[in-house]
Parts: C-alpha cells; sequence; structure tokens
C-alpha cells in the first residue's frame, strides 16, 4: 500500500512540474507579465517623445515662428528694423574692479 501511495506521489509531482516549471508554466507567464508591463512603460514614453518631436515637426513645417524663433536664440539673428542691445552683467566686486581700472592708469 505505500508504494502504491509513493508511485501515486511521484506521479502527481511530475504531474506538476510542466505546470509549475515547464516552457508555458506559471513561473514564465509571471516573468513574462512583468516584460510586458516594462515594455508598455517603455512605449509610453516613447510616444510622448514622439508626440513632442512631432509637433515640432509640424510647427516647423508650417509657421515660421519657430524658425525665427531658433535663428534668434542660437544664431543671434536680428531683423533689418531692430536694433540690438547687449547688457553686460555687472562684476561680482566692483571694488575691485574700479581698483583694476585705476591701477592699469
Amino acid at each position: 500500500m505505500k508504494i502504491i501511495t509513493l508511485i501515486l506521489i511521484v506521479l502527481l509531482l511530475l504531474l506538476q512540474y510542466p505546470l509549475w516549471l515547464g516552457h508555458g508554466g506559471w513561473l514564465r507567464v509571471w516573468d513574462l507579465h512583468h516584460q510586458v508591463e516594462a515594455q508598455q512603460q517603455t512605449n509610453r514614453q516613447t510616444e510622448a517623445r514622439n508626440a513632442l518631436l512631432d509637433a515640432e515637426v509640424r510647427d516647423l513645417k508650417q509657421g515660421t515662428e519657430a524658425i525665427e524663433e531658433r535663428a534668434r536664440s542660437e544664431l543671434g539673428m536680428v531683423k533689418s528694423d531692430e536694433i540690438f542691445y547687449q547688457i553686460l552683467d555687472e562684476p561680482a566686486n566692483p571694488v575691485s574692479a574700479a581698483s583694476s581700472v585705476s591701477a592699469a592708469r
């Protein structure tokens, strides 16, 4: 009787092995589920980046404001009827700047 019970337990374990550890087992499904969630998060981030790039491309194709803004900020260009003023920052220590000017004389 003990042999039959032992054989049945072994058969039960052999039947359970593919369910838990086999090619399509629960552990593999759990791992794939987590991989799918990670890929979906990556896809959402990529879609958001693509939407921003698409909006910028449409703006560059349809309007001249974006081109003008880039020319002004990146290349320092001004229109022909504009006057460009450059404001310099004050030195950090005006006393030392004044003493260096007087020392140079």
